[in-house]
């Protein structure tokens, strides 16, 4: 086995761009790279966007990805730019290139943060998500297998997963490249590619391949440990819309939304179990 294979990471660097490591392959096919690998790049390099302009008082806000072209496991470059800068928020747009062609672009919104507003303001009722209970998870800094919840009980062992139950995972970011740390925006944008996998994912498995990811944010993850649990699935004619809410240990923090294509004749069939690569 190659040196990169026990690399845990997304991607090693190289003088030529990023070089995927086999944690970003995709169970849709072995030569395609998952989107929490491409999101992540993504998230990296606006982050290096905003720090280079100066205005690492803000905090991300809005992230919005289109993932247009099946990203290959080939180098692959990232780059970003900032589109409009005023005195409470920065908006950018980054892109993911693989052999000179765009195969992702991401827009984002970093916003200023002040006081709160003192007036009260309806908000959803019910019971927020909260992480699982510490004896099913390992220490913190230790990465896993994402964990999941549905009509079963939380646990690493996706083929009990495989139900019609309200689905939620809580997953320990990977980092983005080797050897750096995952920062709480790289964390919550590379996982939010998972909102598919939380409200995609049926009895049958995952049938439908997510084309976007949008994510909208009041805070930054208090670390790089979060989940995600389904709020809503709606489909009609092949395309879906599923929703997610994403939490830490702290709480609530914002909302995740995919897209998605009907993609039956590549299901991802996971009653059987799955290899611990951490993403679809």
């Amino acid at each position: 086995m190659s040196e990169n294979a026990f690399q845990f990471a997304w991607f090693q660097q190289s003088p030529a761009g990023f070089d995927p490591l086999p944690l970003a392959q995709s169970l849709w096919r072995a030569d395609q790279m998952h989107g929490v690998a491409v999101s992540g790049l993504l998230a990296r390099a606006l982050e290096q966007a905003v720090t280079e302009a100066g205005r690492t008082e803000l905090v991300p806000a809005r992230y919005h990805v289109d993932l247009f072209r099946p990203a290959r496991m080939i180098t692959t470059t990232a780059s970003a730019r900032v589109v409009r800068e005023g005195p409470r928020l920065v908006l950018l747009a980054a892109v993911v290139e693989q052999d000179g062609e765009v195969v992702a672009r991401a827009g984002a919104t970093f916003l200023a943060p002040s006081a709160d507003a003192p007036g009260e303001v309806w908000s959803a009722p019910g019971e927020r998500p909260v992480p699982p209970p510490a004896e099913v998870l390992p220490p913190p800094g230790e990465h896993h297998v994402p964990i999941f919840a549905s009509a079963a009980g939380w646990s690493d062992n996706f083929a009990d997963h495989q139900n019609t139950g309200r689905h939620q995972t809580w997953q320990t970011a990977i980092p983005i490249v080797a050897g750096e740390e995952c920062t709480p925006f790289q964390a919550v944008a590379s996982i939010a590619d998972a909102t598919s996998m939380v409200t995609n994912w049926g009895a049958r498995g995952v049938e439908h391949i997510n084309t976007d990811i949008d994510l909208a944010l009041c805070r930054l993850p208090d670390s790089n440990r979060l989940g995600l649990r389904a709020a809503d699935h709606l489909a009609a004619d092949g395309i879906a819309v599923g929703t997610a809410e994403v939490f830490d240990s702290s709480g609530s923090l914002g909302t995740a939304t995919v897209t998605s294509l009907a993609n039956t004749r590549r299901t991802v069939d996971l009653s059987g179990g799955v290899e611990p690569r951490g993403a679809v």
